[in-house]
């Protein structure tokens, strides 16, 4: 079976936000067919989206390998965000979160379907995501945009500097 590289961002604003991040680093770990290649420092940032009247964010990103296709390790996310608080169904659009764990990038791959879409939407303009993927590969050049990550976060904290 052929690995992939896949990197996933992670982020809590709901106390014990460490906690959940280090749950989920575990929960990850745990997972079959999962390797974990490394682990980004942990940052915290403001609140995006219409719902700012809410805690800071704590975000990471992780490196990992793995056997599993796109959509199955989706389904594997998913069930460590239920395992830790998270309902999706139950909750705001852009609200609190106990923790949040995004597919950001599987290997090569550009996909668009409902429910899942890689590279992660708004990867390139979100700095809280970029940031700590630059930490694990600056110089991965993000499928779809012919630009590394590096560059696409100068480009995003250009952007912030400019509001």
């Amino acid at each position: 079976m052929a690995t992939h590289q896949a990197f996933i961002g992670i982020g809590s604003n709901i106390e014990p936000r460490t906690d959940y991040l280090h749950a989920a680093v575990e929960a990850l770990a745990d997972t079959p067919n999962v390797t974990i290649q490394a682990v980004s420092e942990i940052r915290e940032t403001a609140p995006v989206g219409p719902i700012c009247n809410q805690p800071a964010y704590l975000n990471a990103a992780v490196e990992l390998e793995t056997v599993m296709q796109p959509h199955d390790l989706l389904v594997a996310l998913l069930d460590i965000e239920r395992a830790h608080g998270r309902n999706r169904d139950d909750e705001t659009r852009w609200g609190p979160r106990t923790l949040d764990l995004d597919l950001l990038l599987y290997g090569d791959l550009v996909l668009d379907e409902p429910g899942l879409q890689i590279p992660h939407p708004r990867l390139a303009e979100r700095r809280f995501v970029l940031e700590p993927l630059s930490d694990l590969a600056p110089d991965l050049v993000v499928p779809g945009t012919d630009e590394s990550v590096a560059v696409l976060l100068d480009r995003a904290i250009a952007a912030e500097s400019q509001i």
